[in-house]
């Protein structure tokens, strides 16, 4: 199991290759507002579990099994960024959360995450329940009248509707 800063090791190497084209140690460093010599030690340690090739005048590369990894973690990080933004966490605070949310999730909690976003994504209609949720942010009251709310149990979870 890596650590939750090799796992940001190799999301970065990741975004950097493919924005770059290659990822040079003074790139990952600046990415992850550390020293050059702490992201050496890291390459290093990642190079000798196979994740990563690091030479030291040609940067480093994610092995195939390093890419499925760092593929992983910023799926991970995209899908709960766009969740904290759904529910109007700032752009920026949403991303600095899912930064470190994403390493201690479950896998499970994961995909239900995920499957709430592509369902509000996928919407036709701006959901009502979620203008409800902004009004209620913005007031701290519930839009709805309350006999307009009722619970409803079905499966495993509780379910509310109007």
């Amino acid at each position: 199991m890596l650590t939750r800063k090799a796992e940001d090791y190799l999301e970065a190497i990741l975004n950097i290759s493919e924005q770059k084209g290659y990822a040079r140690i003074r790139d990952i460093a600046r990415a992850l507002s550390v020293t050059p010599a702490s992201a050496v030690e890291m390459a290093k340690k990642l190079d000798d579990k196979r994740l990563v090739i690091y030479r030291k005048y040609d940067g480093v590369t994610l092995t195939p099994k390093g890419k499925e990894i760092a593929e992983i973690v910023r799926d991970r990080h995209e899908i709960i960024r766009a969740f904290l933004e759904i529910i109007n966490v700032p752009k920026e605070t949403a991303d600095k959360d899912a930064c470190i949310i994403e390493h201690e999730l479950e896998a499970k909690t994961i995909e239900q995450i995920k499957n709430l976003v592509r369902f509000v994504q996928s919407a036709p209609d701006y959901p009502q329940w979620l203008k409800h949720f902004e009004i209620f942010c913005a007031t701290g009251v519930h839009s709805c009248k309350p006999g307009e709310r009722r619970r409803e149990k079905k499966g495993k979870g509780l379910r509310f509707s109007h």
